[in-house]
């Protein structure tokens, strides 16, 4: 019976460090089911869902705190199990650009709850227009939207939102 255990990891960002958290896990025989890894600023963060037998998570947790003092990163973790799929839905994407503000993500995230839609990854940059110098802001999205919920007036209900707050968006369905 495989066991999972879902782990984040917090530190300054230097080139050894995926390695060797990497040979860590390997070492104690659990697998990497699902990772992201990104550099904000000069840290490193670090999400990773595992799987392994009994021993081999119980493995790995008595490990991490020998391994946060020698990578000095912060750990949390948890047990978990899988994500229960029984419901049906479909998997959406959206894109969005705009001119940066505070509050976009708080907006665009109330409209998908307050409309049932569930967020299985959220994705933000912000950069500076090309030309203009402009603040810009990106976001990415992956959706899942029930099945009982119409994709055409979902589709038409979020683009005049994103019209009323002046970004541009796509919601297309994941391939």
């Amino acid at each position: 019976m495989q066991n999972y255990i879902v782990l984040t990891a917090l530190g300054e960002d230097h080139p050894q460090l995926i390695e060797k958290f990497t040979k860590a896990i390997k070492e104690c025989d659990c697998n990497i089911i699902d990772s992201r890894v990104i550099v904000l600023g000069k840290e490193l963060s670090l999400s990773m869902m595992l799987s392994g037998s009994w021993n081999a998570v119980a493995k790995l947790e008595h490990m991490l705190p020998m391994l946060k003092k020698e990578l000095k990163v912060d750990f949390q973790f948890r047990r978990t199990s899988p994500q229960d799929k029984s419901g049906r839905s479909m998997p959406y994407a959206i894109d969005i650009a705009s001119m940066d503000r505070i509050g976009i993500v708080h907006d665009i995230t109330d409209f998908l709850v307050s409309n049932q839609i569930d967020i299985q990854e959220l994705c933000t940059n912000t950069y500076q227009a090309t030309h203009s110098g402009t603040p810009m802001f990106s976001l990415h999205i992956a959706i899942n939207i029930p099945a009982d919920i119409s994709i055409s007036g979902i589709r038409g209900d979020f683009i005049d939102f994103c019209d009323r707050l002046n970004l541009d968006a796509i919601m297309e369905p994941i391939k």
